[in-house]
């Protein structure tokens, strides 16, 4: 896995955590992961294709997805307000992404974001031969976030095909 893909979105994920939830951020259990991916409670996915391929998937405990909202919304919310929290987690995916992809542009990937949807299963996709799954813990004073990133990069092999049909 390469890393200049990855740290735009750790870099990103730890600076909006830090200003919405007003909390220092830690990374903890940082690991790449083969097995399907298990949901701790609201999650969000982002997709990428192009030059960069695969999918972001950021997952909120019950209680910081609770915070999170709060903090958007400028209000207290209820802990069975369902609705804002899925609200409130795809709006962190969105401005986490956000700030990644402007990085990853200006180092010239060039690439296509779809908007987040709900994860709702309780289970993701595994991860395959050509993507690896970097998984990691984002800690914070509100509870915890947890970031599963599976990408790939394909410019390489678009070169090895026009190499090999040439």
């Amino acid at each position: 896995m390469r890393m200049d893909l990855i740290q735009p979105f750790i870099n990103s994920a730890d600076a909006v955590l830090a200003q919405a939830l007003e909390s220092p951020v830690s990374i903890e259990d940082l690991s790449m992961d083969e097995n399907a991916y298990l949901r701790h409670g609201t999650a969000a996915e982002v997709c990428l294709k192009g030059e960069i391929e695969g999918r972001i998937i950021f997952d909120v405990d019950r209680g910081t997805g609770v915070q999170l909202a709060s903090r958007l919304a400028g209000v207290a919310v209820s802990d069975t307000d369902d609705a804002l929290v899925r609200e409130a987690v795809c709006e962190l995916a969105n401005q986490i992404i956000g700030n990644a992809v402007t990085t990853l542009n200006d180092q010239g990937f060039h690439f296509h974001v779809l908007p987040p949807t709900l994860h709702t299963s309780e289970q993701g996709g595994k991860s395959s031969e050509d993507t690896e799954a970097l998984v990691m813990c984002l800690s914070t004073s509100s509870g915890n976030v947890f970031m599963n990133v599976a990408l790939r990069y394909l410019r390489r092999r678009a070169t090895e095909r026009a190499t090999v049909a040439g």
